[in-house]
């Protein structure tokens, strides 16, 4: 997952800091993150993805033990880092500057990484037991501190309320694998942001 990296006086620009390069397991894990939101899990073969990323089989098998792993390889981290962002966002914003912040972040990340999000709507289910449990527990952490920002700029909702509605915002920020390309990316990023706060603020 790709988290937006705050300004800081202290920090080098990214003028002077050259990017990072992608190591060639980053590479073959998004081709075959691609390659299983456009067919499936179960229509794509390790043959398939080593064929779009130009491995052959037993350089493939050296970076993944197999399709499973690389299910495993794209979403724990994006779990792990949606928790770490929506934290740090929490932590430094106070009232609903908070809500605003964690929604831009979302919304970042929906049209960062839609093949990643089809692929969590449709095949988490396949993963094996314990790291779909260990992301279910990182989403329900993520979720807690959306209801955490909720509950304190809206005291008259429950904890349970104000769960369903950050679920709400979530089908909307989530949406971006199902939405065509006629918008440019910074108006989708408004409509987006506009239509979320819209839905969590009380406008009764």
């Amino acid at each position: 997952m790709t988290l937006e990296q705050q300004a800081d006086p202290a920090t080098p620009s990214a003028a002077s800091t050259p990017p990072k390069r992608r190591s060639r397991r980053d590479e073959i894990l998004e081709i075959a993150v691609g390659l299983f939101a456009a067919r499936g899990y179960h229509g794509v073969s390790m043959d398939d993805i080593g064929s779009a990323a130009g491995v052959t089989g037993p350089a493939l098998y050296h970076h993944f033990a197999g399709k499973e792993a690389m299910l495993v390889a794209a979403l724990i981290p994006v779990s792990e880092g949606l928790l770490a962002g929506g934290r740090e966002r929490v932590a430094r914003h106070p009232g609903e500057a908070a809500l605003a912040s964690l929604v831009e972040f979302h919304v970042d990340f929906a049209l960062a990484n839609p093949a990643v999000i089809a692929l969590h709507l449709h095949e988490l289910d396949r993963m094996p037991e314990d790291p779909r449990r260990q992301i279910r527990r990182l989403q329900r952490l993520y979720v807690e501190e959306w209801v955490k920002v909720l509950t304190r700029i809206r005291p008259e909702l429950t904890a349970p309320e104000a769960r369903v509605l950050a679920h709400a915002a979530f089908g909307l920020m989530n949406s971006t694998p199902f939405l065509g390309g006629e918008v440019n990316r910074e108006r989708l990023a408004d409509l987006l942001r506009v239509a979320t706060m819209a839905a969590l603020r009380d406008t009764a």
